[in-house]
């Protein structure tokens, strides 16, 4: 066979042909980008995606943008036949999950209720109505299960043959047998981008690459520099020899207690395995001939999870095996995909590490890509997923190969809020670490930074003890630090914040630009802005402090931090105007509360009065043998400080802080305490409550938008003509329980008069307002106002409970302000 021709030049080039490359060449050529080529190494499928399950279940996910991905692809493949003439064997033979604990149980509820939400018709059946769909299994330790009829299977290599047939009737080319050796790129530093890819049989020049080579995408990143920390890890499945007893209009059973999934093949039973622990595969490197491969079984490592997988149905165990597989899979520190435009390289777009989910959100995945790459922005919430959460550090081996075997153990978890994970931890510690230890600090990972979660009482261990949805064991101590902050003084170790210097003659000219806020106003002021994209869409929500003429001090989440720092190196290029991150340069250290004044004034010779100190005031004060930024700014709703101490003087300024802290009534606080405190005042946090899809108005932050200043900012007109259109019917609201018994946690729908507008984005628990209190898009088809919201009866649905609720367009504690300023 001749080797294929390859063109010159194309302005997409796709590299890898398993489900997702297919799919993001398919949705490409769909949006009328037909100058697309995707390149395949070997034959399509050949990675991962030929072995793959092929399970299509749209249950089970809390993410609005997992379940549309779902949702849509599980739609797509019904009609792919009929675009293409290629089957994708799809069919929608049913899909039950198993609740066989009460955690388990009451989590699927709080799923269930999201998902119908969202227009998925789950019903919870009893242990009886499983028996009757799935006639051969156990069901007497069943407590319900969660059937979704529309859901059910599909044929993994149909899919793929079938997006890449729809992919070339659409106009791209679809090349097998040519392997990627390379991107090639241009300019250097925040200016790099795309050129080109290069091959055995020659270069093609392009404007885009889309890498989506699957476990192969982080060698290949590594290449162009490019960050994309997954890991491959061994994943099986048995295939029994055929028995009478089983049909093919089984659904599919998912039994996650046994670490399992079950459906009919070839006339027998799959017994899928998700493991509690796993195995990592080539931590090294993968090696670039495996295609089509196999990997040995480790029988005696896996011969307890097949005992327990194969009890849900013990007639498996009396039937012979017709094969035991073992392949790998590609997946991340944190169980979400790694998508998006690299922070390295303009035009490098990378769509990889599926987490075992790659045939049931392909669809969706496939053209939430495309449309990113087409329009410069995606059209669904991505700040879950964009490849730059990730860090440099996550891609060393000894942190894949450990939390490698903890994420994937995770797969068939039961959810409980508040668990950790506690492999490759300590990769990040602060100055105040082991002074945080001996108070008793339970700490939490954020963002691999160890941070306290919430402080124990003096003479008692920080054990959280067993997961719960309910309270947990350590309630009245979160409840002590939140009044702490209300009544007296706290101290919270915030060194996770991301941080960065910004310097020269352009640099107020081009943060003013990026900023809807006016950041470039008076010097020693500190402003909280938005950064928007050219929709008036939400990109960052940060602070800016004007230290000097030419000098800035900008501060982001955790979350966030690869992402301001790339869009600000971007806007910088070609002006003189320099971004330095300098996070672990500066511990942070927040006084929050009522007394906080009182606290610090007794250890600096700096005038805190309001008229020398007034918020929103930046100074550099002194505190003992220290010379420390002080900013008077909260996030927690009362009077309140930032500290940003050097880092080698961080334990003197807090070793200060504490000898003076009892006659103040100082108390530790940790982020649960935040958490609450801030969602008390309605504070957001983008990432969690407001994202990339919402505006800045429809957030509620136009208050923080200065529509007039000189030179404008990007997204201005978008945000003007929005203004134009009338009044908003998308509204961020804040939502208060009634009952103060009711958790909330993440994604309950939000009811008026009986009907879902919306759900609750991010929640904690309002102890000084006295309930469960969260934030909430709600959407509407006529004008959301406060007398809107007053007339309508509101409830909450936790767990298919419905509690009724209160909501308000304005902060329900302090919504005037007057604690704030002192």
């Amino acid at each position: 066979m001749s080797d294929p021709v390859l063109p010159s030049r194309a302005r997409v080039v796709v590299i890898g042909g398993g489900v997702i490359g297919t799919s993001v060449a398919y949705h490409l050529a769909d949006l009328g980008w037909t100058d697309v080529v995707l390149l395949e190494r070997d034959r399509l499928t050949s990675g991962t995606t030929w072995h793959a399950a092929g399970l299509m279940v749209t249950f089970g996910s809390t993410s609005e943008t997992s379940t549309e991905f779902r949702t849509y692809t599980r739609d797509l493949y019904s009609r792919l036949e009929a675009e293409t003439g290629q089957s994708t064997g799809f069919s929608p033979v049913g899909f039950i999950e198993l609740a066989t604990d009460p955690g388990r149980l009451e989590e699927y509820r709080r799923v269930s209720a999201f998902d119908r939400l969202l227009g998925i018709d789950v019903q919870e059946i009893s242990a009886r109505e499983v028996g009757d769909m799935f006639p051969i299994a156990r069901v007497d330790d069943v407590l319900a299960g969660f059937y979704v009829a529309e859901d059910g299977r599909a044929n993994p290599v149909d899919v793929t043959m079938a997006l890449a047939k729809g992919a070339r009737l659409k106009g791209a080319t679809v090349i097998e047998g040519v392997a990627v050796t390379g991107v090639r790129t241009t300019g250097s530093g925040a200016a790099r981008r795309v050129a080109g890819v290069s091959t055995a049989l020659g270069d093609i020049e392009c404007d885009f690459v889309v890498n989506c080579a699957g476990m192969w995408a982080r060698q290949l990143g590594e290449q162009a520099g490019v960050n994309i920390p997954l890991q491959a890890a061994e994943h099986y499945y048995l295939i029994t020899e055929e028995f009478d007893a089983i049909s093919k209009s089984f659904p599919v059973l998912e039994d996650p207690a046994n670490y399992t999934y079950l459906r009919e093949e070839g006339g027998g039973l799959m017994v899928g395995l998700f493991e509690s622990v796993c195995a990592p595969w080539h931590v090294d490197r993968i090696p670039e001939s495996f295609s089509f491969g196999e990997l040995p079984p480790d029988w005696d490592r896996m011969g307890p999870y097949l005992e327990a997988a194969m009890s849900r149905v013990p007639i498996s165990g009396e039937v012979g095996i017709k094969k035991f597989f073992c392949g790998p899979e590609s997946f991340t520190a944190d169980l979400q995909p790694v998508v998006g435009e690299a922070p390295e390289i303009r035009g490098y777009f990378v769509a990889a590490g599926l987490n075992s989910i790659g045939i049931l959100t392909g669809g969706g995945m496939g053209r939430a890509v495309a449309q990113w790459v087409a329009t410069g922005s995606p059209e669904v919430d991505v700040t879950g997923f964009n490849i730059d959460r990730l860090h440099t550090y996550q891609r060393t081996p000894e942190y894949r190969a450990t939390r490698t075997v903890e994420s994937l153990g995770r797969v068939y978890a039961t959810h409980y809020p508040d668990k950790q994970l506690t492999t490759a931890r300590g990769a990040k510690l602060s100055a105040l670490h082991e002074r945080l230890v001996a108070q008793r600090a339970w700490f939490r990972e954020v963002s691999g930074w160890e941070n306290p979660g919430w402080y124990a009482p003096e003479g008692v261990a920080p054990d959280p003890g067993e997961p719960t949805w309910g309270r947990p064991s350590w309630w009245p101590y979160w409840e002590a630090e939140h009044r702490a902050a209300r009544e007296g003084v706290i101290v919270m170790d915030m060194s996770f914040m991301a941080k960065f210097l910004v310097q020269g003659r352009d640099a107020g000219a081009r943060l003013s630009w990026l900023s809807a806020g006016d950041v470039d106003g008076e010097t020693g002021r500190i402003t909280y802005t938005q950064w928007l994209d050219e929709r008036g869409r939400l990109e960052a929500d940060l602070t800016v402090t004007k230290l000097a003429d030419e000098q800035y001090w900008v501060v982001a989440s955790d979350t966030a931090h690869r992402h301001v720092e790339t869009r600000m190196r971007r806007a910088f290029d070609g002006h003189h105007a320099f971004v330095t991150d300098v996070t672990g340069g500066y511990t942070q250290i927040n006084v929050q509360g009522p007394r906080s004044r009182e606290l610090l004034a007794s250890l600096t010779s700096a005038d805190l009065s309001d008229e020398a100190f007034p918020f929103r005031t930046a100074r550099t004060i002194d505190i003992g043998f220290a010379q420390v930024l002080c900013i008077r700014i909260t996030y927690v709703g009362e009077l309140g400080y930032e500290l940003y101490v050097p880092t080698e003087q961080a334990v003197h300024v807090y070793d200060r802080l504490t000898a003076a802290g009892p006659a103040y009534g100082l108390r530790h606080a940790g982020t649960k305490a935040l958490a609450s405190l801030r969602m008390e005042k309605g504070y957001r946090d983008y990432g969690h409550d407001i994202d990339n899809t919402d505006t800045v108005l429809e957030a509620g932050l136009g208050f923080a938008v200065a529509l007039d200043k000189p030179g404008g900012f990007l997204g201005r007109d978008a945000v003007l003509a929005q203004k134009a259109a009338g009044p908003l019917r998308k509204r961020l609201v804040q939502v208060l329980v009634s009952d103060p018994e009711p958790l909330l946690h993440h994604a309950e729908p939000v009811l008026r008069d009986g009907v879902a507008l919306g759900y609750v984005r991010a929640a904690s628990y309002g102890f000084t307002l006295g309930g469960a209190v969260g934030l909430a898009m709600i959407s509407a088809d006529e004008p959301i106002d406060q007398t809107w919201l007053d007339a309508g009866e509101w409830t909450v649905d936790v767990a298919g409970t419905l509690n009724p609720a209160r909501l308000s367009l304005r902060p329900l504690y302090d919504p005037s302000n007057a604690r704030i300023r002192g």
